[in-house]
């Protein structure tokens, strides 16, 4: 469960006001909204790497609201990815596991599944530099993934995609989400991705979030 209670943010003249919303446990929740609403800005707070003036979040049954980014249980994807550029394709899925100390051999095991999961294996040896858009994307998903979180929060992660990768992807992540039971916020601006993947429907305006049946 994904739940956030009055939070409030403001950078300059751009503020979140009392945003108050509940992605249910094991649910794909999609947030829509215009470019520059404050969609990121929100998932960044719902991370650890922005602080709220005033207000709660909640994962599962933890108040994590002032916890650090590393110990609140979500996997972040990043609209562009970000991956690692002196990192290749292994290192940046073990990247999260080194940090939690897991031992060798239950790394590579892990490595070795997510790639598989998420279409990559062959990729392993890879440098980011040399990956196309929808590889970096699969790269980014099992990095976060590799982290086992409950949560994983998704920034735009099909933009830019040709027809075909963007199909590919969509399917990808539903497919990933109920396989591994995940509480899912996918931010878009898209119709189609949020008709298509939505159980649970919010559009962000004037710096808050409503809940919506349909578009």
């Amino acid at each position: 469960m994904i739940r956030l209670a009055n939070i409030s943010w403001q950078a300059g003249a751009f503020r979140l006001q009392d945003v108050t919303f509940t992605v249910p446990d094991g649910a794909y929740g999609v947030l829509m909204g215009r470019t520059g609403c404050g969609k990121t800005s929100l998932l960044e707070i719902l991370c650890g790497l922005r602080r709220p003036s005033t207000g709660q979040i909640w994962i599962g049954e933890r108040d994590v609201t002032a916890e650090l980014p590393g110990r609140r249980g979500i996997g972040y994807v990043p609209q562009d990815g970000a991956l690692f550029p002196t990192l290749t394709v292994s290192e940046q899925i073990a990247f999260a596991p080194r940090r939690q100390k897991l031992a060798a051999a239950a790394r590579v095991a892990l490595v070795g599944e997510l790639a598989a999961a998420t279409g990559v294996a062959h990729l392993l040896d890879r440098w980011p530099a040399h990956l196309s858009g929808g590889e970096r994307q699969r790269v980014a998903l099992a990095r976060a993934l590799a982290a086992r979180p409950a949560v994983l929060l998704l920034d735009e992660p099909l933009a830019a995609l040709d027809e075909e990768t963007h199909a590919d992807m969509m399917a990808l992540l539903k497919t990933t989400q109920q396989g591994r039971g995940l509480t899912v916020l996918h931010v878009t601006h898209h119709r189609h991705e949020a008709t298509s993947l939505a159980d649970c429907l919010l559009r962000m305006e004037d710096g808050q979030v409503s809940c919506c049946d349909g578009l």
